[in-house]
């Protein structure tokens, strides 16, 4: 190796070691940031492409990443958007220009206009809760916006009804059944359950059950409100639902569960019954259950492991808001870091993908928690220590080619 080989290889020691520095100087100012991932330093030989038959004079490059699929240990907060990924993904956010990107980083709280932010000012991204069918890429998704203080009203879409049937009571007349909605109307039994319209008003539905013949029940729905001034039949609209109920020797349902009902001014609640008996016990029903809420104040918010951000109202109730979904790309190394603890996808990395925490290759997601920087500093001090010596090294022997060339000058 000549000398003047020996003062490129030592620069170029010199270059690779201020880039290991740098990453190391780089990870030790990040250890407290919520979810760094820390950079790491490759090195590579670098051959020169003329050796002349001797040694072959060479360097090395130095090549920078990030340890992107790093899990960080979680920290414990009091915040319930402080959200952590407890195994594989990406939260989605996007930046005041609207570019989406990916990020680890959950510290997110509501904004002036309700918008979820980080702390460096990238927006969550997710969908509405009531949408049936998930977006399958990051195009589909919105920021999300929380309603703190603001009026909620569900309407009812589900519900559940369990009651035991007489099974020795007398069969009821069929021209007299409440389906008829005649005046001289006989029923076996009758209960009411209370479901929700639009504007969350209160709709008290009588739900009525006659005995058809033997395992066999005809269950009548009504508008409470519809009802005659006596309480009863006729009422001024006819059955909202009819259902036919048939039971087995065993007196358990075999058919007509569930029932659907249109609410009055609602959406159609879908009333399971499956639970419906037929014993020789008289007529009783457990509380029924249905979902949907009278106008309430939203109180603040949680979100469940499966992603689902759930507004809590003042009456304690919780309603499905949104969903906030991961992405990942098949080549996570290939994700090109920006500011913010925050990256972008790249030709190498491919194009992101989405799914719900839980799901398929997805990890879950853990409210009132942040991901800490995988940073250690005992190994950051060390390869501190290992590259500032390989620095000194690589200058001594510029000083050593420097000494040697100014020997061959002055020889005569």
């Amino acid at each position: 190796m000549t000398a003047t080989a020996l003062f490129n290889t030592s620069v170029m020691g010199m270059a690779a070691q201020a880039s290991a520095l740098g990453a190391v100087s780089q990870n030790i100012a990040n250890s407290g940031t919520v979810g760094y991932k820390d950079a790491t330093t490759q090195f590579s030989t670098v051959l020169s492409s003329v050796q002349n038959g001797g040694d072959p004079a060479g360097g090395v490059l130095a090549q920078t990443g990030t340890a992107v699929t790093a899990q960080g240990n979680t920290q414990s907060t009091s915040s319930t958007t402080d959200l952590a990924i407890q195994g594989s993904g990406f939260f989605v956010v996007s930046d005041d220009s609207g570019n989406t990107l990916l990020t680890r980083a959950g510290s997110f709280e509501p904004d002036a206009e309700g918008r979820l932010v980080n702390k460096s000012g990238y927006y969550l991204m997710g969908y509405s809760a009531s949408d049936t069918n998930s977006p399958s890429d990051i195009a589909g998704l919105q920021t999300i916006h929380v309603a703190i203080g603001s009026l909620i009203a569900t309407p009812s879409t589900e519900g559940s009804l369990t009651a035991n049937l007489p099974q020795n009571a007398e069969t009821v007349d069929p021209s007299t059944l409440p389906s008829s909605n005649d005046p001289s109307a006989t029923y076996t039994s009758k209960t009411s359950v209370t479901a929700y319209d639009n504007y969350g008003n209160s709709v008290k539905l009588d739900v009525y059950f006659s005995k058809t013949a033997d395992n066999e029940w005809e269950m009548s729905v009504y508008d409470s409100s519809k009802a005659d001034a006596s309480g009863g039949f006729p009422y001024s609209e006819g059955p909202i639902t009819t259902q036919s109920l048939s039971f087995d020797s065993s007196g358990a349902l075999t058919s007509g569960s569930p029932a659907t009902i249109a609410v009055p001014n609602g959406q159609t609640l879908t009333l399971d019954l499956s639970d419906m008996t037929q014993l020789g016990s008289p007529f009783s029903v457990s509380d029924p259950t249905v979902d949907g809420n009278a106008a309430q104040a939203v109180a603040s918010v949680n979100v469940d492991s499966d992603g689902t951000l759930n507004y809590v109202l003042t009456g304690g109730q919780t309603v499905p808001a949104f969903k906030i979904p991961l992405a990942n790309v098949s080549s996570p190394t290939g994700l090109q870091s920006l500011s913010g603890n925050a990256f972008a996808t790249t030709a190498s990395s491919g194009t992101a993908y989405v799914g719900l925490p839980g799901s398929g290759s997805f990890g879950d997601i853990e409210s009132k928690s942040l991901e800490s920087s995988t940073v250690d500093l005992a190994t950051q001090l060390s390869n501190m220590i290992v590259a500032q010596r390989s620095y000194t090294a690589n200058s001594q022997v510029f000083q050593v080619a420097s000494e040697v060339m100014q020997v061959l000058n002055n020889l005569k």
